[in-house]
């Protein structure tokens, strides 16, 4: 079993989108009508949109592969690319998603590693995320890592209202 991360380009833009569309999918689709999942994946992850986040000085991308296969990702926000005005002191964590066939093996936590050193290096003090209220195996998660809850926000699934639970971890 390998495991590795590496930072995603511009050039990525085509596997970043199949592999967000496969696991925001396999996350959320049977929650949601697919009118509003089809309307959220056409708006979040066309090649136009994420190519102008990939391009974001202020947002970075890593893939996680396990055997050298393309697991899952995460999207980290600091400055003025974070979506909730937390400070210059804080990283987002907008997007951390594992692919359904490479949960339970640590890939999560791998990637929140990756975010952590990268908060530390860049001298933060507080690592956030927003997490749908419905979303128990994320949130225990989370939890289990040390976040909690500080607040929530609306998110928009197509035309339908969901709360995200703002969940913030402080670091030392």
């Amino acid at each position: 079993m390998t495991i590795h991360i590496k930072e995603c380009t511009i050039k990525d833009s085509s596997k970043l989108q199949k592999v967000s569309y496969e696991t925001f999918n396999e996350t959320f689709k049977h929650q949601n009508s697919s009118e509003n999942m089809n309307a959220y994946l056409q708006k979040a992850f066309n090649l136009k949109q994420l190519e102008k986040e990939l391009s974001n000085a202020s947002s970075h991308f890593f893939f996680v592969y396990f055997n050298n296969e393309i697991a899952g990702y995460i999207k980290i926000n600091t400055n003025d690319a974070q979506l909730e005005k937390m400070g210059d002191d804080a990283l987002e964590i907008e997007r951390i998603y594992i692919k359904n066939q490479f949960q339970k093996h640590g890939l999560g936590k791998y990637l929140f590693n990756k975010a952590l050193e990268i908060a530390q290096e860049s001298n933060k003090k507080k690592i956030w995320l927003g997490v749908w209220e419905k979303n128990d195996n994320a949130i225990a998660f989370y939890k289990k890592i040390g976040f909690v809850q500080t607040g929530a926000h609306s998110f928009y699934m197509g035309d339908e209202e969901q709360i995200d639970f703002i969940m913030t971890k402080t670091l030392l």
